[in-house]
């Protein structure tokens, strides 16, 4: 495998000599780790990490990662594998989907051994923020507080470093909650198998389509995608993104007084039309199990930047139901999520959201 390293001066601070201990420093999945031990023959004793040992020795990355390395992994948990849309796990474990699998694997190593204490310091040097390429060609951000690390991937997406610093004799493990995903990957919408997505307005959504592909094809949203149209905003969410949509169905644009679509697609109005539809957008990939999570962590409500600058609030109204809520106070039910595209995923709603 490819060696991708940090910068000169983070290995720096990062390559010193430390005697390791044969004894077992920590648990890990109820199972002593022993640092005399490489990654994997720890990891394979772990139970918190069967779906991670299994997507490994179906990437065939076995080899090397009992190689001498060092490396840092990233190492969710079963859990955080679970949080994926359904499907997910078993379309990635196919044969025919390896080159995906391995590349979302590698995007969890680093070619490094970085202890907490070193990305606490590289964090501090940098301002607060410390990049590193992975071994898979991803960038991750690095942050550190109160003793607390996080990885940011490419989506925006927070894992937790929920047990730090599992030294290894050919590295160290930091066990995450989150699936690292990177840029315009498979991730949570082409990892999906096509026939998994709902159906919406009588049509068929494939996971390898983008927004816009699909979206065209939704009786339900034919207003919606005309004012896509008019903005100019189609290129945009045809890009790779990824893009979090809440699409108001045409019912929802019905309900606004009359006139108002009409005077939204005109071109003098193209400002407003704009700041209305991205209004509708957040950056990164936010399945429902993200926004619950989400939301939980929140203690009730989670707030998202869209891309306009402006922001929402979206609650949890019930199990497995959601609710988006404008500047204005008006709120919008998401009538069906999940809708996974190539470059994010859209969910349904009812109401169309408005900034002040």
């Amino acid at each position: 495998m490819k060696s991708v390293k940090f910068t000169a001066i983070a290995l720096a601070a990062i390559l010193s000599a430390a005697a390791i201990p044969a004894l077992a420093q920590v648990m890990v999945g109820g199972a002593p780790m022993y640092s005399s031990k490489d990654i994997v023959d720890n990891a394979v004793n772990s139970k918190d990490h069967t779906t991670l040992v299994a997507a490994v020795k179906a990437a065939g990355l076995v080899e090397t990662l009992q190689g001498a390395g060092p490396f840092t992994v990233f190492a969710p948990v079963n859990s955080a594998f679970d949080a994926l849309p359904a499907g997910t796990v078993e379309t990635l474990l196919k044969p025919e989907n390896k080159d995906q699998l391995v590349k979302i694997l590698t995007c969890h190593v680093v070619a490094a051994k970085a202890m907490s204490a070193d990305v606490t310091k590289m964090v501090a040097d940098d301002g607060g923020a410390h990049k590193v390429k992975t071994v898979g060609g991803c960038e991750l951000t690095l942050k550190a507080a109160d003793g607390k690390v996080t990885v940011t991937d490419e989506n925006g997406n927070v894992a937790n470093v929920t047990i730090a610093d599992v030294e290894q004799s050919n590295g160290v493990i930091h066990v995450i909650d989150k699936v690292l995903l990177p840029a315009a990957a498979p991730a949570e919408g082409a990892m999906a198998a096509e026939g998994d997505n709902p159906m919406v307005g009588g049509a068929p959504m494939y996971a390898s389509k983008n927004i816009v592909e699909n979206a065209v094809n939704s009786k339900d949203h034919t207003t919606l995608v005309a004012a896509v149209k008019a903005a100019g905003l189609v290129d945009t969410l045809q890009g790779p993104g990824p893009f979090t949509v809440f699409a108001p169905t045409n019912a929802a644009f019905a309900k606004l007084p009359s006139g108002t679509v009409d005077n939204l697609l005109k071109p003098e109005s193209k400002a407003t039309l704009t700041k209305v539809l991205t209004y509708h957008v957040v950056p990164g990939r936010m399945s429902a199990v993200n926004l619950m999570k989400a939301v939980k962590e929140g203690e009730g409500e989670a707030k998202l930047k869209t891309v306009s600058g402006d922001w929402l609030v979206v609650k949890q109204a019930g199990p497995g139901k959601l609710t988006v809520t404008d500047a204005k106070g008006d709120t919008a039910m998401v009538t069906i999520a999940d809708v996974m595209q190539s470059n994010g995923v859209i969910h349904v709603i009812d109401t169309v959201l408005l900034p002040m």
